[in-house]
């Protein structure tokens, strides 16, 4: 009996050390705080706190990141970075490990993960088409080739999801906008709209994901899609907002991804100008134009509205500046470092992430005071990807 006794008491032991093991081995920090950057050279992540400000860790072997886009999971502690290899790689943020990774194409530039958070898709431009994969095991799903005529397929631009397991992307040599609906993962169901202008380069989701809306390249303009419409079609907008000017040379294409919507009034960059658009979205019309230091890249809103924030192409992409939406005008303009290729907000929009490529920094800067609040070494950054992203349609 004695000897059972021992026994059982060694077991509970035993089995209380393995518990206390487990629980110190689980990472202290929750997903909410976490955040990557992208080490293009290196090809590989930093996972950063946001709250903390510092640099908890790395994530190497991904392969070339030299134009890498992530979207997260559900979770905020999944990940999913895109690599302009065509490698598709699933990183784990707390245990700083890579669980997933399939080559998916030669040449791919960003995806999106599904409302329900059960696919991720991939958006490439060789071949063109997009790709949808399981998102816990990156399996394929589906492959969806984005040819448009015979023989010829397009690069996918653009790619954003939709309610109900759907995605919507852009076809940069067709003139096209798509809908593939993956309600039954292996019977995909496309909707496209056609001649909606030449070249569509990128694009945006309004917040609350009514409105597509794609940036056009070969022409001054833009192509709207009205998603709560009982039968959505495209209407042009902002059309020749260039009229009579010489379209300068564009060094660096403009992004629509940084969500530029803040309150009633939509902020874009002007393709070839230097120039941020304002934009009306209850009557989708232009309503002011701001005057900037370059040509906008960039043109993100902070997430109260209440500033939006623009960096730059070449000759002028070490600045970044400020504008005031109340008043509509520059408000700071800041020199954070050579080659600021891309900005974060915190989730509640309290600082500002900055990269500077060729200054191998990254520069934390307080949205109220401009004050720089910490700088973290980097190799050659560039994107930069909270967690919060998780919890954003479109994002």
């Amino acid at each position: 009996m004695r000897f059972s006794s021992l026994c059982r008491l060694s077991l509970v032991l035993s089995a209380a050390a393995l518990s206390f093991s487990a629980c110190t081995s689980t990472p202290k920090t929750g997903s909410g705080d976490l955040g990557l950057v992208v080490e293009r050279t290196r090809g590989a992540l930093q996972v950063v706190n946001t709250s903390s400000r510092q640099v908890l860790g790395g994530i190497d072997g991904l392969g070339d990141l030299s134009h890498a886009s992530i979207v997260y999971g559900r979770d905020g502690a999944t990940a999913y970075v895109f690599g302009r290899d065509g490698a598709l790689s699933k990183v784990n943020l707390l245990t700083r490990s890579v669980d997933a990774r399939v080559q998916q194409s030669g040449n791919s530039i960003g995806g999106a993960v599904s409302q329900d958070g059960s696919l991720v898709a991939a958006q490439n431009y060789q071949p063109g088409g997009i790709k949808v994969f399981d998102a816990k095991t990156l399996a394929l799903v589906a492959d969806i080739p984005a040819e448009y005529a015979p023989g010829q397929r397009s690069r996918v631009v653009g790619l954003a999801d939709l309610p109900g397991r759907r995605f919507i992307y852009s076809l940069f040599d067709a003139g096209e906008i798509w809908i593939a609906d993956l309600s039954q993962p292996g019977a995909p169901v496309l909707t496209k709209f056609k001649d909606v202008g030449r070249q569509p380069y990128d694009a945006l989701l309004t917040p609350n994901g009514r409105h597509y809306i794609a940036g056009l390249f070969g022409e001054d303009g833009l192509a709207m899609i009205d998603l709560w419409a009982p039968e959505p079609k495209v209407t042009r907008i902002l059309g020749g907002y260039g009229r009579g000017q010489e379209p300068l040379p564009v060094f660096k294409m403009p992004h629509l991804r940084g969500w530029a919507v803040a309150g009633r009034h939509a902020y874009l960059p002007a393709i070839g100008r230097h120039e941020v658009l304002v934009v009306d979205t209850e009557t989708w019309q232009e309503v002011a134009r701001i005057k900037v230091a370059g040509q906008p890249v960039f043109v993100i809103a902070r997430p109260d509205g209440r500033q939006v924030w623009v960096n730059f192409a070449v000759p002028d992409y070490h600045r970044v500046q400020v504008i005031d939406t109340q008043s509509r005008q520059i408000v700071k303009t800041l020199a954070p470092g050579k080659a600021v290729l891309h900005m974060e907000f915190t989730p509640r929009g309290e600082s500002v992430w900055i990269s500077s490529r060729d200054d191998n920094r990254v520069s934390v800067i307080a949205t109220d005071s401009f004050e720089t609040q910490a700088v973290l070494s980097a190799d050659a950054p560039s994107g930069i990807f909270f967690s919060s992203r998780a919890n954003r349609m479109g994002f």
